[in-house]
């Protein structure tokens, strides 16, 4: 059933993960485990093909491990953003049997699933996809508009800004769902948000008590709240 909650920027969401991160709060792993449940929930329970957009940040990292506990029962493909990804995330999916491709091998094949983890809340200035990336998603397009894979966005889908919802150009992966960790992003549900995050699904990680200090810059409908 949908349910309204308060909205927040992007540095509110950052100055409240802080002090978690700097005591070592396992806010990653709590993010990773509570995506790859929801991830499970659009898949057959063995067999199917995922492919995982990550990139070099912490999107990336919590797209990782996330593919970490998907890939004993699908073939899980990753493709980097970038050189080098989120190191501790792509070791742990390769070990547990995730393979990275290039974009080639990406654009050749279809898929159940894409998981969306390039770029999120820390990018700077107006993020858009760019490099090896955009040319994939270009490529992902049609079958995601044509309802033939789902798309997964990792706390928001890469391309949207987290604070007002626009984007530099419109090349945006529509989600099926948006994961989203801690607080609502109010991009989600602003400017062009609506058009692109799907269902939104709010993964509690523990930055409650902090948020709660903090004036919101909105509300958002969204369509559930689990506890990562």
């Amino acid at each position: 059933m949908p349910e309204t909650v308060p909205a927040y920027t992007a540095a509110q969401v950052a100055a409240a993960e802080e002090p978690l991160l700097a005591a070592g709060e396992p806010l990653m792993a709590r993010a990773s485990a509570a995506l790859a449940r929801v991830c499970a929930t659009l898949l057959p329970a063995r067999g199917a093909r995922v492919l995982v957009l990550a990139g070099r940040g912490n999107n990336g990292g919590d797209a990782l491990f996330a593919a970490s506990h998907l890939a004993d029962a699908h073939a899980v493909q990753v493709l980097l953003a970038a050189e080098r990804g989120h190191e501790a995330g792509l070791a742990a999916a390769t070990a547990a049997g995730a393979v990275v491709i290039d974009a080639a091998e990406a654009e050749d094949s279809a898929y159940d699933l894409v998981i969306d983890g390039v770029l999120g809340i820390g990018t700077r200035g107006a993020p858009s996809l760019r490099g090896v990336v955009r040319r994939v998603v270009s490529q992902l397009l049609p079958a995601d508009e044509a309802g033939q894979t789902h798309v997964v966005a990792v706390d928001l889908p890469s391309g949207l800004h987290p604070d007002d919802g626009t984007t530099v150009d419109g090349l945006v992966l529509p989600a099926t769902v948006t994961v989203t960790f801690g607080g609502v992003k109010a991009g989600l549900v602003r400017g062009r948000g609506p058009a692109f995050a799907g269902r939104i699904v709010l993964v509690r990680i523990g930055l409650e008590d902090a948020l709660a200090e903090v004036d919101p810059v909105g509300e958002a409908s969204i369509d559930e709240v689990i506890v990562g």
